[in-house]
């Protein structure tokens, strides 16, 4: 995967434990377009590689802005951002990749949570920028973790933003009225915390939604993507060479098979980010990614092996 060399032009406190990066190109000019909903990976010094969702204006290719939230139960990437990356310093990144656009709607409802909102900024701006009708719903714990609080509030979306804090009972959101008329015109956008994420998403499909129009990110692993408990071992055959490899029930595929010389490029190493996407072409593969979709898991014809598994004896894999 094609990587670029970028610098951070400046760093900034946005809230309690959030940091914003701003990302520009070491000589200066323009940085590949992306679009609103993008992503990229970002090479953390240590080896690791996160992925943060662009907060910045998709209309312009000067920067990218990043939002960091500090978890120090995680494996180390946002304690290194936070405390040891400086403006000035340089990082390596990925070109944006994009999961989770816009969808051309009547009407659109974008519902953030936390650090959630960073794509979801990037979205209102383009759909105020388009005169399209939506809202902006954006919840926090309080106002001193709601991140670029003063900046939505002095945008061009204001209009649009509703604030929603949990220590302010008054200002607590009623996702049912939020959602009370679905219909196919309208397209909801959600991202946030895997709880805020999984409640919004269940009310939605108990209240009607089609399931086609709710759209979510995820940059954090489920539940059911950790190791579960008598996971069996399974073999995987390579459709290109014919080599099969046993799988032990304590062990990814992808380290089993970097082990033996055959290379499928990972990050997130969670089923999260997609970079490990393979094609399967016999098997049942068991799926532990919040990459895919509902009905991408239902066609078995591509897998993230850097998380799932497998519920045939064998799997077959496009590699």
């Amino acid at each position: 995967m094609d990587q670029l060399s970028v610098k951070v032009a400046s760093k900034s406190t946005e809230a309690v434990d959030i940091v914003s990066l701003d990302l520009v190109s070491l000589d200066g000019g323009a940085l590949p377009e992306f679009s609103a909903g993008a992503h990229i990976d970002v090479h953390v010094p240590g080896g690791l590689i996160r992925q943060y969702s662009l907060s910045s204006d998709c209309s312009e290719s000067s920067h990218y802005r990043i939002g960091v939230l500090r978890e120090p139960n995680s494996r180390g990437g946002s304690v290194i951002l936070h405390d040891r990356v400086q403006a000035g310093d340089i990082l390596q990144i990925s070109a944006p990749r994009n999961r989770f656009a816009l969808v051309p709607a009547q009407r659109s409802i974008l519902l953030a949570g936390g650090i959630g909102v960073t794509p979801l900024m990037c979205m209102a701006r383009q759909l105020q920028a388009q005169g399209a009708q939506f809202e902006f719903h954006y919840c926090s714990r309080s106002r001193e973790r709601m991140a670029y609080l003063q900046e939505i509030s002095d945008s061009e979306f204001s209009g649009q933003a509703c604030f929603h804090f949990d220590n302010d009972e008054a200002s607590h959101m009623d996702l049912n009225a939020v959602l009370s008329a679905p219909d196919r015109q309208t397209h909801v956008y959600i991202c946030g915390p895997a709880g805020f994420i999984d409640y919004a998403i269940g009310r939605a499909q108990a209240l009607g939604w089609p399931e086609s129009n709710i759209h979510f990110e995820r940059f954090a692993a489920t539940e059911h993507q950790a190791p579960l408990v008598g996971d069996q071992t399974f073999q995987v055959k390579l459709a290109s060479t014919g080599e099969v490899f046993d799988i032990p029930a304590d062990e990814p595929i992808t380290k089993v098979l970097d082990r033996q010389g055959v290379f499928i490029p990972v990050s997130c190493e969670e089923g999260i980010c997609g970079t490990c996407l393979t094609g399967v072409v016999e098997g049942v593969p068991d799926h532990r990614d919040s990459y895919l979709t509902d009905e991408e898991h239902a066609a078995n014809d591509q897998f993230t092996p850097c998380c799932s598994r497998s519920k045939s004896p064998m799997l077959v894999i496009d590699a």
